[in-house]
This record gives structure tokens, sequence and C-alpha cells, in this order.
């Protein structure tokens, strides 16, 4: 059973009977920082820990460009650490 007191609306594709805290702890971090709120990002730096947050958000492939800029800026995170930017620079680099 799902722990953290989040809306249900965040995993729409996803059981969430068969959602695990610990083990899908990267999944939960993307869906609050991409479509959640400020109440939920408190419940899950709450939860997780700012630094278990950072680095989690550091393995993630895809931020669109709004989450990103947030996530640079709140986490005070540089852009060149992060998974998802280093592939669009790598992928930018290929086609030019």
């Amino acid at each position: 059973m799902f722990e953290l007191p989040l809306r249900k609306e965040l995993f729409w594709d996803i059981d969430v009977n068969h959602l695990d805290a610990g083990k899908n702890k990267r999944l939960i971090i993307d869906r609050v920082l991409s479509i959640g709120n400020l109440s939920e990002l408190k419940i899950i730096i709450q939860y997780y820990g700012k630094e278990t947050i950072i680095s989690e958000i550091k393995q993630i492939g895809y931020l669109d460009p709004k989450t990103l800029e947030f996530v640079v800026s709140y986490f005070g995170i540089g852009k060149e650490e992060l998974k998802c930017y280093i592939k669009k620079l790598s992928a930018r680099q290929y086609w030019n």
C-alpha cells in the first residue's frame, strides 16, 4: 500500500496499491516535481530529505523545461549535473 499522502491523480497510469515509496522513489519524486503542488513537494522533502531528492533528480531521464529550471533554482543543482540536461546537449551535438 502506498504510504505517502499524495494525490492519486499523480499516478494516473499506475496501480497505486503496488507503488512502494522506497522502491519507486525516483518515479514519485519525478511526478511530484513535474505535476505536483507545493504541499506535495513539502511532503516528499520531509519524507525523503533533500539529499535523496537531489540524488534522484540527477538521474531522471527527462524533465520539461519549466521543471528543469525550477529544480536548478530551488535545489541549487547545476544543469550539467542532470542526466536529462546532458542527454539534451548530447542530442544537439549529434544533430549539428
